[in-house]
């Protein structure tokens, strides 16, 4: 089963109406579902907020591959003899 990311939902049959799905939502992203399965998301222009994303610095990247490292060298270990 997939893990949903809000939870704000829709139907493929409900989008035949966007505002009302969006007025629904309050501002918020909304699942949309087909047949109970994950087909994507619907952003609202409000809810990514303006200046709220910024670039990482090189010291931030440094930080989060040297957290990850333990997770991805086996992967990357593998892949080598591929």
């Amino acid at each position: 089963m997939t893990r949903l990311l809000t939870p704000q939902i829709c139907t493929m049959t409900e989008l035949r109406e966007p505002q009302k799905v969006l007025d629904r939502a309050n501002g918020k992203p909304v699942a949309i579902l087909k047949n109970s399965a994950l087909v994507g998301y619907l952003v609202p222009a409000e809810a990514v907020g303006e200046g709220a994303h910024r670039p990482a610095t090189l010291e931030e990247v440094m930080e989060s591959m040297a957290r990850r490292r333990a997770v991805n060298q086996p992967v990357l270990d593998y892949l080598k003899d591929k």
